[in-house]
C-alpha cells in the first residue's frame, strides 16, 4: 500500500521499538526512526549493480509527501541519462554552499568586462552599491529569480526611473555574462524592458542655454567664489562643445601649441574603441590663453585639470557635476532668478545648437566628435582642421559679445566685488581669482601666460 499524508501524521514522532520502512512508488520509501523521525528515501539500481542503493531525499514534514514524490520522478530521470542520484544531490548541494554571492560576482563583471567596456563604468558600479547590494548582494545569483529582482526595480522605478534603467540594463549584462560561464541556466531578466515593464519613459530632453542664460551664468561664474581653474573648466566645455570626460582626462601633452590643436587620446572618449581615431580641436587664441591658464595653475602635474596642484593623478569623473547647481543658487539668492534645470551636458547640447548658425552640419559634428552617417568615417579623411578654426572663432565671437553685455549688465550684490580682479583675454575678461587656493596673483598679464610652456616642454 502506498504512503499517505495520515500515514505520515500517524507515525511522525511517535516512538517506537524499531526501525520501519513502507514502500510507495518508483523507489520512494519513508525510514521511520525508533524516535519517530520520518526520512523520505529513493532506492535504485546504478550502472547494472545486483544491489540496491539509497538515498535521502528530506525529513518529513519539512519535505512533504507531493514533493518528496517530484524529487523522486526528478531523480529518476537523471539515472535515465546515466546519473547517480547520489553524486547528483551531492553536486547540487556544493553548487549550492559554493556559490558567489551578487557582490562577490558582480565585481568580478565588473573588473573584467564593463571597466574595459564602458566609459561610465564608475556610475554603474555606484548604482549597485547603493541600491542594489543592501538587499540583494548576499543572495547568490543562482537564486535570484525574476520574482526576486522585480520587487527591488519596480520600488526604483518609482523614485528613480533613470536609476532603475541603469541598474535593469547592466544587470541584464551581467546575467547573460553569467549564463555564458554556467553559472546560471538562464537570464530572468532577459525580456523585461524598462518600458514595458517597469513604465518608464525616457525623455529626449533637448536643452540648450538661451543667450540670455549664457550671460546670467557667465556673470554667476564672475562674481561668485567659483574656483578659477572650475571657471576655465566650464568655458572650454561651452567653447568646443566636449565631452567632461575628455577635458577631465586630458594632459598637457595633448596641447600642440606649434599645431594649435589638442588631440582627445581614443581612450579618453566615448565612440574611440569604435573609430580607434582621436578627436582633434584647434585650438583658438581664447582657448590658448585659457589652457596656458590652467597648465600654470596645475603646477607640475601631467594633466590639465589635476586632483590637486602638481598631483599625478586627474580630477574625479564627479568634480564638475555640482558646478550647474551652485550656478543655479548664486543666481537665485543674489539676482533673484530662477533658471531652469541644467547639467555639465547640456553645454555640450548649447554648443552644437551654436555652431549651426555658425558652419555646416558636418562640421559642427565632427567638433563634438560624433560618428558621421554611412560610410564618411572610412572614406573621407579630410581633418577640417580649418573649418573647426573658423566655426570656433565666430562662435566665441558671439560668446564674447554675450560675455560683455553681461558685464554691462551687472547689478550691486552685497557679496564683495573688486572689479579689479580680472585677467584680460582676448575680446572679453575672465575674472580672476579670490581664493587664496587659487595660487595666482590678481592682475596677471596675458602675455606672460601666453609664454608660459609646460614644465615637460620647457625641459626639452
Amino acid at each position: 500500500m502506498a504512503i499517505t499524508d495520515t500515514w505520515l501524521k500517524a507515525k511522525h514522532q511517535k516512538h517506537r521499538a524499531k526501525t520501519l520502512v513502507k514502500s510507495d512508488r518508483d523507489g520512494l520509501g519513508a525510514r521511520v526512526s525508533p524516535k519517530g523521525k520520518i526520512t523520505f528515501q529513493l532506492r535504485y539500481y546504478f550502472n547494472g549493480s545486483e544491489d540496491a542503493q539509497r538515498v535521502d531525499l528530506g525529513s518529513y514534514p519539512l519535505m512533504s509527501l507531493n514533493e518528496a514524490r517530484d524529487e523522486t520522478t526528478r531523480l529518476r530521470k537523471q539515472l535515465a541519462k546515466g546519473h547517480d542520484p547520489k553524486i547528483v544531490l551531492r553536486t547540487e548541494e556544493v553548487a549550492i554552499v559554493t556559490a558567489e554571492s551578487l557582490e562577490a560576482l558582480f565585481r568580478k563583471w565588473y573588473e573584467s568586462y564593463c571597466k574595459k567596456k564602458k566609459k561610465g563604468h564608475y556610475e554603474i558600479l555606484r548604482s549597485f552599491e547603493i541600491y542594489v547590494f543592501p538587499t540583494l548582494g548576499i543572495i547568490p545569483v543562482p537564486s535570484l529569480t525574476l520574482h526576486v529582482w522585480l520587487p527591488v526595480l519596480e520600488a526604483l522605478a518609482e523614485d528613480v526611473p533613470a536609476i532603475a534603467d541603469r541598474i535593469l540594463t547592466n544587470a541584464k549584462q551581467f546575467l547573460k555574462w553569467c549564463r555564458k560561464r554556467q553559472v546560471i541556466a538562464v537570464n530572468p531578466l532577459a525580456e523585461i524592458t524598462a518600458s514595458e515593464d517597469l513604465q518608464i519613459e525616457k525623455a529626449n530632453e533637448a536643452r540648450t542655454l538661451t543667450d540670455d542664460e549664457i550671460k546670467h551664468v557667465w556673470r554667476a561664474m564672475e562674481r561668485s567664489r567659483m574656483a578659477l581653474k572650475n571657471r576655465i573648466f566650464m568655458v572650454l566645455c561651452l567653447i568646443y562643445g566636449n565631452r567632461s570626460g575628455e577635458l577631465r582626462l586630458s594632459k598637457k601633452s595633448d596641447f600642440d601649441f606649434d599645431q594649435m590643436r589638442w588631440t582627445v587620446p581614443p581612450e579618453n572618449h566615448k565612440i574611440g574603441k569604435l573609430t580607434g581615431k582621436p578627436i582633434i580641436r584647434p585650438i583658438i587664441p581664447v582657448t590658448e590663453f585659457l589652457i596656458r591658464l590652467a597648465m600654470k595653475l596645475s603646477g607640475e602635474s601631467p594633466y590639465l585639470f589635476p586632483a590637486t596642484v602638481g598631483a599625478k593623478e586627474p580630477i574625479k569623473h564627479s568634480f564638475a557635476a555640482h558646478f550647474p547647481y551652485n550656478i543655479m543658487q548664486y543666481l537665485r539668492r543674489y539676482e533673484k532668478y530662477d533658471m531652469c534645470h541644467w547639467s555639465m551636458h547640456d553645454l555640450r547640447k548649447t554648443a552644437r545648437t551654436m555652431l549651426s548658425r555658425f558652419t555646416q552640419w558636418h562640421v559642427a559634428e565632427i567638433a563634438l566628435g560624433h560618428v558621421l552617417p554611412g560610410e564618411s568615417r572610412l572614406y573621407d579623411n579630410h581633418d577640417y582642421m580649418e573649418e573647426l578654426r573658423q566655426a570656433y572663432i565666430a562662435y566665441w565671437q558671439h560668446l564674447a559679445t554675450l560675455f560683455a553685455e553681461s558685464r554691462a549688465e551687472m547689478h550691486p550684490t552685497r557679496r564683495r566685488f573688486d572689479p579689479r580682479q580680472h585677467l584680460s583675454i582676448p575680446g572679453i575678461d575672465i575674472a580672476a581669482p579670490t581664493r587664496k587656493m587659487d595660487r595666482l596673483q590678481t592682475g596677471v598679464p596675458a602675455a606672460e601666460l601666453l609664454s608660459y610652456e609646460p614644465p615637460e616642454k620647457a625641459a626639452a
